[in-house]
């Protein structure tokens, strides 16, 4: 966190939010800063759930944020897009699956995100909007997942993420990458799906006549074959419905129960965050010598 605030100063940045946490780790790095800055803590809930990150994540959208950095992996970064769902993020991979968010130091990472609130560099000069999986659950608020949707043959929610993968029936993926872990694996050591393709991947899970086995990483330390029965490529926007009973996953953790019957359509579209690209935004600094100025001579003329 530290380290992401220094970053921020060397853009330029002098006025920051954040989200107070209940282990004050935030507020003890601010403090380090003293009069460097204007800190606010924003408005949230307080109780040791994501709806703390999904009301952060609103109030800082009303604060009027130019960029945030999310600390976190899948779980948090999905949250954080509850809250608001096409924020300017720098995502840092902190969590327990990483499949959004990107290893990056945090220091420059804190540099890309200023560059971008400060005004320095425009937001669609160095990132894209990714995408997102939209549920809409029958009689029941709608819901949004940032790297897959998976429904999954179980009573009720219970630990929050996805085991045993003899209970998956079918997933809806943004992307499908094969060095990823969990859900998102198996569509990737499948039918690799990149995230700047304008398509989403469906897959119907467990065994069947003409189907696959693949022997994916469902869950950090964890290989699992899985009995994959088809895949298809989607268009954006082109739904899938499955019904209950079962429990609908989330970017790797479980969420939503959907009784007997009852059904669900997913659809991908391309309106999730903006994804600040680390690299892009420093190099396009670079160029326009954003972090260099000329030193003048005794005379005052510029020195070489």
């Amino acid at each position: 966190m530290r380290r992401a605030i220094v970053g921020a100063l060397a853009s330029g940045v002098r006025d920051f939010r954040y989200m107070p946490d209940t282990h004050g780790i935030t507020a003890a790095a601010v403090n380090e800063f003293g009069g460097e800055a204007n800190f606010v803590p924003v408005e949230t809930t307080h109780t040791a759930s994501a709806l703390d990150t999904i009301r952060a994540a609103e109030s800082m959208r009303a604060e009027g944020c130019g960029a945030v950095v999310t600390l976190g992996g899948d779980g948090t970064n999905r949250a954080f897009a509850l809250g608001w769902q096409d924020a300017p993020l720098v995502p840092v991979s902190t969590g327990t699956n990483n499949v959004f968010p990107t290893m990056v130091e945090a220091t420059v990472a804190g540099s890309a995100a200023g560059l971008v609130a400060s005004g320095n560099i425009p937001l669609e000069r160095v990132a894209r909007q990714v995408k997102a999986v939209h549920v809409e659950i029958e009689g029941e608020r709608d819901d949004i997942a940032l790297v897959d949707a998976v429904l999954a043959a179980d009573r009720f929610v219970g630990s929050r993420a996805i085991w045993g993968g003899e209970r998956l029936r079918e997933a809806v993926l943004t992307r499908a990458e094969p060095p990823a872990v969990g859900i998102t694996s198996i569509g990737g050591l499948l039918a690799p799906l990149a995230p700047d393709e304008d398509e989403a991947l469906h897959l119907t899970l467990g065994p069947g006549e003409g189907g696959v086995s693949v022997l994916a990483p469902i869950a950090p330390g964890m290989y699992e074959p899985i009995a994959v029965r088809s895949h298809q490529r989607l268009a954006l926007g082109d739904p899938v419905t499955v019904t209950g009973p079962g429990v609908l996953a989330f970017d790797g953790e479980r969420e939503r129960v959907l009784k007997p019957g009852q059904g669900a359509t997913l659809r991908v579209a391309r309106d999730g965050p903006w994804v600040i690209d680390v690299h892009a935004a420093l190099s396009y600094a670079a160029c326009t010598g954003l972090y260099s100025e000329e030193v003048s001579g005794p005379d005052g003329s510029p020195e070489a």
